[in-house]
């Protein structure tokens, strides 16, 4: 696989605060790459240093082939962003700010407009070319910052939290259309702190925490390799919840852990352990029964949530 994207050892430092200690990842031609971690985690910094808005003070940065410090113009020409905030002009209608933006990559105005018109028929705006854009709502003005981030023909998109604030519907939406960009060849980099948009779109990802990459890999192998494939949640007050929870839960195979103020229960064997909870001292309506997911190694290695056991 041609790896466009390379990073070893990437370190910044703003006054006393380390943003990022150390990181390293590697991003495959044509893959969707994801960094899955809760805001101040490091994903944006490392953003802006592909997209040139920071440089690389410390560490090693290959883009397209080149190394950086800072991302020089010719090699933004070949990226598209999409940044957290819908920064659109709302002086200009929808085509005339896809217009604009193409005159930055030197489109002319025709250019421009019909490179605009695919790309509303694409994120399916077609039909909205001259609204105003202070009177789209949230999941249409963020399809069209997607669409504008596209002008350029991108061979690489950076995506900052693209769907945050938009609905389940509008969020599922955008998603499709980032699919489709992947099966066209572009590479997608992206950063969530939602966990089943990581798992939907990303073929490798990273889990970051307070600038610092904990693990790497595939959704599933994430999950595969650091909680066990079924997971019981115990949802009762702290006072509830038996002193010897973790000594019962593990004489029937089972680890017991509290994250997010709630109890989890990780088995092999899932119907095992659930037909274990009545010796366990837990009420069967407050359990639940799942497979795990890439919520409970997020919430496991970043230690998001008390431990109270």
């Amino acid at each position: 696989m041609e790896i466009v994207i390379r990073a070893e050892n990437l370190r910044k430092q703003f006054g006393d605060v380390q943003a990022l200690k150390g990181i390293s990842f590697s991003i495959a031609r044509g893959h969707c790459f994801g960094f899955l971690g809760h805001n101040g985690a490091g994903k944006s910094t490392t953003m802006r240093m592909l997209y040139g808005l920071s440089t690389v003070d410390h560490g090693y940065l290959q883009l397209l082939g080149e190394q950086v410090k800072l991302t020089p113009p010719h090699l933004k020409r070949r990226l598209g962003v999409v940044p957290q905030e819908d920064n659109l002009d709302p002086e200009l209608s929808v085509m005339e700010n896809l217009q604009v933006y193409g005159g930055f990559f030197g489109l002319s105005y025709r250019q421009a407009r019909e490179r605009g018109r695919e790309l509303l028929d694409f994120m399916g705006l077609s039909g909205k070319e001259n609204a105003n854009v202070e009177k789209l709502s949230g999941g249409l003005k963020r399809r069209l910052v997607i669409a504008r981030a596209l002008i350029n023909r991108p061979s690489i998109v950076i995506l900052d939290e693209p769907t945050t604030g938009l609905d389940p519907q509008a969020r599922r939406l955008v998603w499709q259309k980032l699919r489709t960009l992947k099966a066209g060849g572009v590479t997608l980099v992206l950063t969530t702190h939602y966990m089943e948009e990581a798992a939907q779109l990303c073929d490798e990802l990273v889990i970051m925490h307070e600038g610092e990459v904990l693990a790497e890999g595939s959704p599933a192998a994430l999950v595969t390799r650091h909680v066990q494939p079924y997971v019981i949640e115990v949802h009762l007050p702290r006072e509830q919840i038996p002193p010897d929870i973790v000594e019962k839960a593990a004489a029937f195979g089972g680890e017991a852990e509290q994250m997010a103020h709630a109890l989890f229960l990780f088995s092999k064997d899932g119907k095992k352990l659930w037909q274990s909870l009545a010796e366990l001292g837990l009420p069967q309506h407050a359990c639940y029964l799942r497979g795990a997911h890439l919520e409970d190694v997020y919430l496991k290695l970043t230690g998001r949530g008390d431990n109270l056991i």
